[in-house]
């Protein structure tokens, strides 16, 4: 009798433990309809005037692609910060995605709006590849390139810069522009970017704050060709702080000041990429081609 109950007990144990292993298959089988998400990941800034290049951006995104979600991401924690303390709250890409995997997103495109694949590029890369690994969460999530990716990249973009250089700039004026520069092997992009200008217009020059050419080089090619007056304008995203502090601040060290001792009149803009239209298609674009792969 007990070797009865035994064996009865045994076999409902194992009828239990088949009813939960196929309940469980089925449940990581079934399909799911897909929900697709946007997420644009910059640096960020806390200039309420560079902030409206971000709003010309998520308008555009959300014209071409108004059907899916838009979110946005701050890759500075220090930008984040200042930003809280004004009451408003951005998120990391890392958050924005943890939250975008809590509503039940299931394909992300990550678009990237730095002007090239440099570290902050390359970690978001990482991260999001993490993400898509995680078991239980997104199906995919793919990052779109950087502004500059390729050579009709760079193309676009140098057509696009020149069509907004001031109308009152003479031709033996200057135009310098400053991209943030990078450690990175990527910086070389800036270099082949002053290439592409100069293959247009010869007083056209791109310097870095944080790489190659600095400068020193810049103003020293300028000295050479004895150009006296030079029109300063950001060649990244928004004209935040390196725009008004590095590139056009009252300082000693700015490029503004660099220039003005050695001679040279300097007319600064404070306009970044994202205030064309022109350029800001170049992100959508490759937005496009991340997009176009769920499909």
């Amino acid at each position: 009798m007990v070797k009865r109950n035994a064996m009865l007990l045994l076999q409902i144990l194992l009828i239990v433990m088949l009813l939960t292993t196929t309940a469980t298959a089925s449940e990581h089988g079934r399909k799911h309809t897909m929900k697709k998400g946007i997420l644009l990941v910059t640096f960020g800034t806390s200039h309420p005037q560079a902030q409206e290049a971000f709003k010309n951006i998520d308008k555009q995104v959300r014209d071409a692609y108004p059907n899916i979600p838009v979110r946005w991401a701050y890759t500075s924690t220090i930008i984040r910060k200042k930003l809280a303390q004004k009451g408003i709250h951005l998120d990391s890409p890392e958050v924005a995605l943890a939250k975008m995997m809590d509503e039940g997103f299931t394909h992300i495109a990550a678009q990237s709006l730095h002007t090239i694949s440099g570290e902050e590029f390359h970690d978001l890369v990482r991260n999001a590849r993490a993400f898509a690994d995680m078991a239980g969460g997104f199906d995919s999530v793919l990052v779109g390139s950087p502004l500059l990716g390729t050579d009709e990249d760079l193309r676009k973009v140098t057509e696009a810069i020149i069509k907004h250089i001031p109308k009152e700039r003479k031709k033996q004026d200057a135009v310098v522009l400053m991209g943030h520069g990078s450690p990175h092997p990527s910086n070389a992009f800036y270099a082949a970017m002053m290439y592409r200008f100069q293959q247009k217009d010869p007083n056209i020059f791109v310097g870095t704050v944080e790489g190659f050419p600095e400068i020193d080089h810049i103003k020293a090619m300028l000295l050479k060709k004895k150009i006296k007056k030079a029109y300063l304008i950001p060649f990244m995203s928004v004209a935040g702080d390196h725009a008004r502090n590095d590139m056009a601040g009252d300082e000693e060290d700015s490029w503004k000041s660099i220039l003005t001792k050695a001679g040279i009149k300097c007319v600064p803009i404070f306009k970044g990429t994202a205030d064309y239209d022109e350029i800001v298609a170049v992100w959508i674009d490759h937005l496009g081609s991340v997009l176009s792969r769920f499909d």
